[in-house]
């Protein structure tokens, strides 16, 4: 595994993988989704959990993902202590955010930082869909947008990593709203020519990719993730058709020109540093 942080940070991702379900006794194994290998979960993690057998890319924590990307010591979280609350007394939500927050130890559903990529300092941001399926809640925008508001006055190039189902349907409105407060912000942003990279990973749909996801000034994507508004499900029923074979794969994406490049997991750090690097 790629050495990034210093040991006491090492120390903490491990915590947080064992809580995430990504540690597990050697003889367990996992199948894989893409071509249903069995594979173990010790190669996985050092393969950094992509299928060894066809390239599938599974879902990664927040802080693993920042963990192999991010100089050694680099990573600064903020606003870790903000966290959803019940806006609308949905429900179940309460209770629902309760039992995730202690299953995944995250207090919502993007962490944000600052860091440093081969010394040049970052501003960066992560959706884990561990989290309700990475949805953006009002808190979620509210933290990407100070992100985005901290890049552009430090005038620090900008990294979002995007992975969510959409608006979180239990802050209704309130959860709607962040697509336009995101997209403003960035709107700023460009206005201040800082650069802006949007990293899309599967699966990237709803409000969120009709959002800022889908603002970077350069767009990379994962292997095989699923990027779109509405599921392929949905659209073949409202449409009466089928789709096209791979519609809304990143593969597709690239080929009709929505995706820049594709960027296989182990290689994303090494790309991102050079577009850091033509962009100084």
């Amino acid at each position: 595994m790629i050495n990034v942080f210093n040991q006491h940070v090492r120390h903490m991702l491990a915590l947080k993988a064992m809580r995430e379900g990504q540690v597990a006794p050697q003889e367990e194994r996992i199948a894989c989704p893409g071509c249903g290998a069995q594979i173990e979960r010790k190669a996985l993690l050092k393969n950094l959990y992509v299928c060894p057998a066809c390239g599938h890319h599974f879902p990664i924590g927040a802080y693993l993902r920042l963990s192999l990307i991010l100089d050694s010591g680099s990573f600064r979280e903020m606003d870790a202590e903000l966290a959803s609350s019940d806006p609308l007394k949905f429900p179940g939500y309460a209770e629902k955010l309760e039992g995730v927050q202690e299953k995944t130890g995250l207090n919502e559903a993007v962490v944000t930082a600052s860091g440093r990529i081969d010394g040049r300092k970052v501003a960066v941001g992560v959706l884990d869909s561990r989290f309700l399926m990475g949805s953006m809640s009002a808190v979620v925008g509210e933290k990407v947008t100070r992100l985005i508001e901290y890049s552009a006055k430090n005038r620090l190039p900008l990294i979002l990593f995007a992975a969510s189902g959409g608006a979180r349907m239990q802050e209704g409105i309130l959860s709607l709203m962040q697509m336009a407060k995101t997209s403003a912000a960035l709107a700023k942003l460009d206005q201040k020519g800082v650069l802006y990279i949007a990293v899309l990973t599967d699966p990237t749909t709803g409000g969120v990719t009709a959002s800022f996801a889908s603002l970077g000034d350069v767009t990379l994507a994962e292997p095989g993730a699923l990027i779109g508004f509405a599921g392929p499900r949905v659209i073949e029923q409202t449409i009466g058709q089928k789709l096209p074979e791979g519609f809304q794969r990143s593969e597709y994406l690239l080929e009709h020109g929505f995706v820049d490049q594709i960027v296989p997991r182990r290689e994303m750090r090494a790309v991102l540093s050079q577009l850091l690097k033509l962009h100084a």
